[in-house]
């Protein structure tokens, strides 16, 4: 395994106004990684809602993300898979959804805000508190 899994979290973070955030977020990012297509809908749901982002912005923003990452489906797979982790490590149902698009994609780290820092999923995966560092 290898690779980063970014989550939407992050991403939120890459178009606020916090510099040091934005700035930790905006280095994942151009380090590459992978994301699921549920973080793209979380992230516009958020830059919608919360931010105000017009319709227009909100594109740009996901068009600026997809350029960066790689970007995984979303499968009967990975919701099977999101079940059973969001079981075994009592974690969100969308939480698990994430932590599964990211074993799928064979990333070892999944960068969040939100899940517990150091959380280790099927012994392949740890999350990581990327402004806990």
């Amino acid at each position: 395994m290898s690779g980063s899994f970014i989550d939407s979290n992050i991403l939120i973070y890459f178009a606020a106004a916090d510099p040091v955030k934005s700035g930790r977020a905006t280095a994942l990012l151009r380090d590459g990684g992978h994301i699921s297509v549920q973080v793209l809908n979380e992230t516009a749901h958020v830059a919608r809602r919360k931010m105000r982002f017009t319709w227009a912005e909100t594109r740009e923003l996901l068009a600026t993300v997809r350029d960066l990452v790689t970007v995984h489906p979303l499968t009967e797979t990975t919701h099977e898979i999101g079940l059973e982790l969001a079981e075994r490590y009592q974690i969100s149902m969308f939480d698990g959804m994430i932590a599964a698009a990211a074993v799928m994609a064979r990333c070892n780290t999944l960068w969040s805000e939100d899940m517990q820092d150091g959380l280790k999923i099927r012994g392949g995966l740890t999350v990581k508190n990327p402004f806990s560092l």
